[in-house]
């Protein structure tokens, strides 16, 4: 009998549902053997991060937003009032809004 070219083992152990997720996975990369997927993974894969440091910052700004927006509508909705002065705030506040989403989509 030939000697095996690869002739190390490598163990591993997943989950049940890993497991099903691996196995769908080498499926859809129309790869019939599982040694060779996860082999193929192994060597050739990559894991992506990502940096979503921007996209906190601009969610906590429109939270912080959002929470003065329902400040002012639960007032106006109290007393029936709105004044100019909040009338103003209110188009400021949308006019930020609108910048940061403007300036995500640029980046």
């Amino acid at each position: 009998m030939a000697e095996r070219k690869r002739n190390k083992e490598i163990h591993f152990y997943v989950t049940e549902e890993e497991r099903k997720l691996i196995r769908r996975k080498m499926i859809e990369s129309k790869t019939k053997n599982m040694g060779a997927y996860l082999r193929k993974m192994a060597i050739d894969g990559y894991i992506v991060n990502t940096d979503t440091t921007p996209l906190k910052k601009q969610y906590e700004e429109m939270h912080k937003i959002g929470i003065n927006i329902n400040q002012i509508a639960k007032k106006v909705n109290t007393t029936g009032d709105l004044y100019p002065e909040e009338m103003q705030e209110l188009k400021e506040m949308v006019k930020e809004i609108w910048h940061i989403l403007r300036s995500s989509q640029s980046k």
